[in-house]
């Protein structure tokens, strides 16, 4: 097995047959503690028996073993289907990008794991996985062997309170108390005073100041200890190796030269360093708190849901009015955004937003169904059972499933820094104590620690992720939602704009409905609203809400065929709600409308005309557009609405009509085989094959609680007029990253500069490492921010 360490004693861990339990247990030469020792991939994992007889085995600490219990594991899972579960959980440890670059390569470590995504902010880890292959309690220990510990308190997770963590405080304290006498106890030796007291007694302090620097050397620098073991030990290098090396041997340095009685050695510089490596540990974190924005975006989230009243009315309003207990009405297509009680006697549940796959689930009357499920078919009704967390809503939208495959060359930009700098880090620290060690030894070992010290990949790793996130967080504020920050980095490399027209230039509040056939008896009326409430079609929403009020029929079938319309049955009764095709009608009229037809029980009834209007501030956006972009529309509609278009958009816009679902698609692919950068503008629905062929998916949102997980952000209706200032500021942000790249790369090559020929004390350079960050984020937040006030 090798060489292990215990963890009580750190003494070699080998077998004892005297109290061996079995072939797989071992037992600490020190104190005796025994081990079960066991392969999780490549990570070891120790369960700690009693010493006495037919003790039961327990896990690190014994305060994992609740992690067996399935009733205490649901309450802390977000998802749990089929072989998905979801898990967030609070990392307290998380301080840095290689923090971020190990936590989310989670499933290169264990088997099970399909995915995992730091929320930096709020030290948070979401893993997926499948519960068939590990458990959550072998995903606590694998974080736990790698120095991520996860804090788990269900009442913290069922009151959203978390504790606060008060071990970098404490150590930061015992810290300054060391340097603070040290540094006093070194003024005798700072201004080589002679005096006999202080003569006679000197070897006295200066072994009263090695006693002093323990506790900051032991406790208060543990974490890089600990932090750089378990990194060396996962085989994923992070940046507090070269800390805790710098550390290591400017104590060793500093004791052999007491031992030797040739100086009171370094041990103010060393306690200084730790002093100032965690005040400026803590001063980053208060920095990205104050700067910190939200991954999530969860309090803008643009969608709504109908709520059924106590007297049956129904109402429209934000997922995050909804409370325990209320019911919703769920439509075809339709996002569950909460967990709840299915109340309807049957439905069909699309959790492609969770695991990727579109199969349904059938679920029956008093299942449970889960926030992220689709319903496909007939409208349903649930209960609600826990209030809306729609960071968990817009995690799913993030889902890696649905990724586009493109090129993210500022993410591997800073995953190449993270798992390279330290070993080259190492290779200049080592070349540089080799150089100077044959001239002066105290510079060698000063120019070792400063190079250790110093360069830190940090500041170069952050500055990407915070510029995408607070451009992310501005966006979000003017109501333009993205997936993730990597959207804005292929934002700005579009230079064509497809547009759908229905839904998206036209907007579906203000329409003029009329109604040319055979007039409608009342009872067609009450069958066709039933059919449609099930609908989330712009159009079918629209003539909805035209209809008069009426009572709701049982519906027996539904089926909504993409590009065609409904086909449905209530009481007997078989509807077809669509385009002319698909009730089998053939249009006469030479001028052609958007129409919905209707056909009850194989009679054709008529159609209802719609007179759309175009969004406000459409000519002059498209103007402006038309400078840097190139532009099309494309509609699965006629082409009776050319001629106004044409007189609308900029000359030279290509128009394209009578495009099916496919046709889109096509049309959009054979753009980019052209070699176009494609940004495709849809209503979600009809446009979902599109929004996943383009480059970039932006969905049109109405307050309407149905998306495509193809699109890659969602447009507040509104806010249409905006897109311009959208794309324009997703270009400053790659302009602002490339700044910041410079100006940390400069920090980095001028600090190793000044270290490795001597110029730098390992002190300044604790204290410089924390600035350096600090300047970057700070740098990239301000400038960002103001390109978002100067392009208004």
């Amino acid at each position: 097995m090798g060489q292990k360490s215990c963890f009580h004693c750190g003494l070699e861990v080998v077998k004892d047959e005297e109290i061996l339990f079995d072939e797989k247990s071992f037992c600490c030469n020190g104190c005796k503690t025994v081990y079960e020792i066991f392969s999780l991939n490549d990570m070891t994992c120790y369960y700690d028996f009693e010493k006495s007889p037919g003790a039961t085995p327990l896990d690190i600490s014994g305060k994992y073993d609740f992690l067996d219990n399935e009733s205490i594991v649901s309450k802390l899972l977000e998802f749990q289907e089929d072989k998905t579960a979801i898990v967030s959980l609070n990392i307290p440890h998380i301080h840095c990008s290689s923090c971020i670059w190990i936590l989310e390569n989670l499933q290169k470590l264990q088997k099970g794991i399909s995915a995992s995504q730091v929320n930096f902010p709020q030290k948070k880890v979401r893993i997926t996985y499948n519960p068939e292959e590990v458990s959550l309690k072998d995903i606590v220990h694998l974080l736990s062997s790698i120095g991520y510990e996860p804090y788990i308190s269900l009442e913290n997770y069922e009151t959203g309170k978390n504790n606060v963590d008060r071990s970098l405080t404490y150590k930061l304290g015992l810290a300054f108390f060391c340097f603070g006498n040290i540094m006093l106890l070194s003024f005798p030796e700072y201004f080589e005073v002679k005096e006999y007291w202080l003569d006679t007694y000197k070897p006295f302090f200066r072994w009263l100041i090695f006693a002093l620097s323990l506790p900051s050397f032991l406790y208060s620098a543990s974490g890089y200890y600990v932090s750089a073991y378990k990194s060396i030990k996962s085989g994923m290098l992070n940046i507090d190796i070269p800390i805790a090396l710098g550390i290591i041997i400017f104590f060793i340095r500093s004791t052999f030269d007491i031992v030797m009685d040739y100086g009171s050695g370094f041990f103010d510089s060393l306690t200084g360093l730790i002093f100032f490596m965690l005040l400026g540990k803590m001063f980053q974190i208060k920095t990205y708190s104050f700067l910190s924005f939200e991954r999530d975006f969860k309090s803008y989230f643009p969608i709504a849901i109908t709520r059924i009243n106590a007297d049956t009315s129904e109402e429209s309003v934000p997922i995050y009015d909804v409370e325990k207990g209320n019911r919703l009405l769920i439509r075809n297509q339709e996002l569950i955004p909460v967990d709840g009680i299915l109340i309807s006697e049957k439905a069909e549940i699309d959790y492609s937003f969770v695991t990727g796959e579109a199969i349904p689930i059938t679920k029956k009357s008093g299942d449970k169904v889960f926030a992220g499920g689709k319903q496909i078919g007939k409208v349903i009704e649930m209960e609600v059972l826990h209030s809306v967390k729609q960071s968990y809503l817009t995690q799913l939208w993030s889902n890696d499933v649905f990724q586009k495959k493109v090129e993210q060359k500022h993410k591997s930009i800073t995953d190449s820094i993270s798992h390279y700098f330290t070993p080259i880090l190492l290779l200049i620290a080592f070349a540089g104590f080799g150089y100077w060690i044959f001239i002066d030894a105290n510079t060698a070992f000063n120019v070792f620690t400063a190079v250790l010290i110093v360069a830190c990949p940090c500041a170069l790793a952050l500055t990407a992720p915070f510029t995408m996130g607070n451009v992310l967080r501005i966006m979000g504020k003017k109501k333009f939602y993205l997936k993730n920050a990597l959207v804005i980095e292929q934002l700005a490399k579009v230079d064509t704009l497809v547009f759908d027209k229905t839904g998206t230039i036209t907007t579906n509040v203000k329409s003029n409905i009329s109604f040319e056939g055979t007039e409608l008896s009342a009872d067609n009326l009450v069958i066709l609203k039933s059919v449609l409430r099930a609908s989330n079609h712009p159009l079918s929403r629209m003539l909805y809400d035209f209809l008069p009020e009426s009572k709701r029929l049982k519906m027996n079938d539904f089926q909504e065929i993409t590009g065609k319309g409904i086909q449905a049955t209530l009481e007997g009764v078989l509807v077809h709600v669509g385009s002319a095709d698909f009730v089998g009608k053939t249009e006469e009229n030479s001028i052609q409308q958007t129409s919905v037809h209707i056909k009850i029980d194989e009679i054709y009834c008529g159609k209802y005309i719609f007179n759309n209007h175009y969004r406000e501030g459409l000519a002059t956006l498209f103007e402006e557009l038309n400078q840097n972009y190139q532009i099309k529309v494309v509609s699965g509609d006629n082409e009776g609405e050319r001629s106004s278009l044409e007189k609308l958009l900029p000359k030279g816009t290509e128009l394209v009509f009578n495009q099916k679902p496919e046709q889109k698609l096509e049309y959009i692919k054979k753009l980019q085989e052209s070699g176009r950068n494609v940004m495709m503008v849809g209503d979600g629905l009809n446009d979902a094959g599109a929004l996943a062929q383009s480059n970039i998916g932006i969905s049109i949102s109405e307050n309407v609680n149905v998306f495509s997980p193809a699109c890659d952000a969602i447009l507040d209706a509104r806010e249409f007029k905006k897109l311009s200032y959208f794309l324009k500021l997703s270009k400053k942000s790659i302009t602002t990253i490339k700044m910041s790249f410079a100006l940390s790369i400069i920090y980095n090559i001028i600090g190793l500069a000044f270290a490795i020929t001597g110029n730098l004390l390992p002190l300044v350079a604790a204290i410089i490492m924390p600035l350096s960050t600090v300047t970057i984020v700070s740098f990239v937040t301000i400038v960002s921010n103001f390109y978002a006030k100067s392009l208004e």
